[in-house]
């Protein structure tokens, strides 16, 4: 399994993240997801389930900031268009992102789960997606926990991938 992002000049493109226009942000939250595309899925896959971290936001706040998180993507989707955490059909499920954290004040309720885009405060951030062909479909409702994602993956896993995109601060 593979997993790309483009990136521009070694960087997750500005629209995507902190430099994104202002009609693209929320309440400081970049909203436009990136495309993804998937590859050498395996043939007895039937969904792609994957997570997009910043294990660089542990020095900063403490934990690995969760970005987006997604199941049951149909293994035959080989590609998402650009703003699909946002634009897609009932297909697949997105769980909570951190922004979900009951540590925060007054965050918005539309932006505690989908995308939330890359925002390093300090230096550039490498971001990880980790994305998972799994044999099944996984019984998890909409706005789960990555944990619990994790959980019901247990077992499903039939391969996996890991891509590392870099955003400026």
């Amino acid at each position: 399994m593979k997993i790309n992002v483009d990136l521009k000049d070694g960087l997750l493109p500005d629209k995507y993240g902190k430099f994104a226009p202002s009609e693209y942000i929320k309440n400081g939250k970049p909203l436009i997801s990136f495309p993804v595309d998937f590859s050498d899925i395996p043939e007895n896959a039937k969904s792609i389930a994957f997570t997009f971290t910043d294990p660089d936001s542990i020095p900063v706040c403490g934990f690995e900031w969760i970005h987006w998180t997604m199941a049951n993507i149909p293994a035959d989707m080989l590609s998402l268009p650009e703003n699909f955490s946002h634009d897609a059909s009932a297909n697949f499920i997105q769980g909570k992102n951190s922004s979900a954290s009951k540590l925060l004040d007054n965050v918005d309720p539309e932006l505690q789960s989908g995308y939330n885009g890359p925002y390093p405060p300090d230096q550039t951030h490498d971001y990880v997606i980790h994305a998972y062909a799994l044999d099944k479909n996984l019984d998890i409702k909409p706005g789960f926990c990555m944990n619990e994602l994790l959980h019901a993956m247990d077992g499903h896993i039939l391969d996996s991938a890991t891509f590392v995109i870099p955003s400026r601060a």
